[in-house]
């Protein structure tokens, strides 16, 4: 892409922000939280122009992401021309309403492929809420077991003088799982440490804690997406508490999901077992993502 870009900074943040708010469909992959969170895992940068924030990934090889701002209001076309010059560029996490709307501007040079494991986990609040029903009656016994184990739930509402023992129980957790023997693990605990250091600079940021005799065993942090949407972008437990999973899930969508429609808990990455245990809590929909090839 023929312009200039700079690394993801939290120095543009109130720029960035302009653009997310006139962003018709809001992915959890582009939030200011997610783009600072993995900016150094992806080489992320980007650049503003034209009405628009451009995303680009530069590791492991150099892709374009979805492009930020009022989509309806610009000349597609046009862009294109002057930033591609007729060359073959890929896009990766496009959200279906964009890649639909560059299908119809440039029919002729647009192939979409479907990207499922980039695909967004829609829930109804209502549903992680409560548990209720046949369809939930496994995840319903888990968290019974907890409560039975470990009494009611000790929620607690993050607030940013507890980071330091969020990233204590994110420690412990990955002493457990070995996280320097896994550089997805490794990657996702730098993500996690960079958010929660400046949790402070970003808008709408949601966090729960649990605790068990005083002592915090899991922690879920999240933010506002739009008006019916809460986000999830992570959430650990410590192992030996049984059904401390279904436990933080369920209290987290109660308390920090009062109020939204939906809770929006990521995509599965094509994991297969991730796929699995976010199929279990029967989404309602999804947030469909494409690979689009421009030619």
């Amino acid at each position: 892409m023929n312009a200039k870009f700079y690394p993801v900074s939290l120095a543009e943040k109130d720029q960035y922000y302009e653009f997310w708010q006139a962003t018709p469909r809001r992915s959890l992959d582009y939030s200011l939280v997610n783009l600072w969170g993995w900016q150094e895992y992806f080489g992320l940068e980007w650049h503003f122009a034209d009405g628009l924030c451009w995303i680009r990934q530069t590791r492991p090889e150099p892709v374009c992401w979805a492009p930020l701002g009022d989509w309806g209001r610009a000349d597609w076309q046009g862009l294109f021309e002057r930033y591609f010059e007729n060359r073959k560029w890929q896009f990766t996490r496009v959200p279906e309403e964009l890649a639909n709307l560059w299908l119809e501007a440039l029919p002729e040079n647009i192939r979409l492929e479907e990207d499922r494991g980039q695909w967004e986990y829609l829930y109804l609040q209502s549903d992680l809420a409560n548990l209720s029903g046949a369809r939930f009656h496994k995840k319903k016994n888990h968290y019974n077991s907890y409560v039975k184990a470990y009494g009611e739930p000790g929620y607690e509402q993050i607030s940013p003088s507890m980071v330091d023992a969020v990233l204590g129980v994110q420690d412990h957790w990955c002493q457990w799982h070995e996280c320097e023997d896994s550089p997805s693990l490794q990657a996702e605990n730098e993500a996690i440490r960079r958010v929660l250091t400046h949790w402070e600079q970003f808008r709408h940021m949601y966090g729960g804690a649990l605790r068990v005799n005083g002592e915090m065993i899991a922690f879920s942090v999240g933010e506002k997406l739009d008006e019916e949407t809460l986000g999830v972008h992570f959430e650990k437990g410590l192992n030996g508490y049984k059904g401390v999973y279904q436990a933080m899930n369920l209290q987290f969508a109660r308390h920090a999901g009062e109020g939204f429609k939906w809770i929006n808990r990521a995509q599965d990455l094509d994991e297969e077992g991730l796929r699995q245990a976010k199929m279990t809590y029967m989404p309602a929909d999804f947030l469909r993502k494409f690979r689009v090839t421009l030619n």
